[in-house]
Formats: structure tokens, C-alpha cells, sequence
């Protein structure tokens, strides 16, 4: 595995995610997603590991949440 960052698409992170663009976005306003790396005036794109990581995060809130509950 190499240290080199890979980028991903807002279309490849909603694939990623299960999430819409819109949803993605709404995450995004409230800080609550990985920042965007601007490529461009118009194109954005994401850490692919970074979204990795966001994904594993809401997967342990699950874990907490249903120990919390039992």
C-alpha cells in the first residue's frame, strides 16, 4: 500500500457512503464529513481514506449506541 493519497469523486464518496450528493453536502455544512480538496473552480473531490474512516466512525457510533441500549 502506497502513502500517496487517493482522491475520490463526490459521486465515488456517495457510492462509497450509500449517501446522495445532497446528503453528502448537508454532512459537509455541518462539518460533520470529511473537507473536500478543491481541484478546481467547480470540481471537488475527497481523501478516499478519509472517507474510509468516516464510514468505520458511524459503524462504531452503531457499536456504542446499541451496547448504551442493551
Amino acid at each position: 500500500m502506497s502513502d500517496t493519497p487517493y482522491l475520490i469523486s463526490l459521486n465515488e464518496a456517495c457510492r462509497l457512503t450509500s449517501l446522495s450528493r445532497t446528503a453528502i453536502n448537508r454532512w459537509r455544512d455541518l462539518g460533520k464529513f470529511p473537507a473536500a480538496v478543491p481541484l478546481g473552480r467547480k470540481r471537488v473531490a475527497f481523501v478516499r481514506t478519509e472517507v474510509e474512516q468516516w464510514i468505520h466512525d458511524r459503524i462504531a457510533e452503531r457499536a456504542i449506541k446499541q451496547r448504551g441500549a442493551a
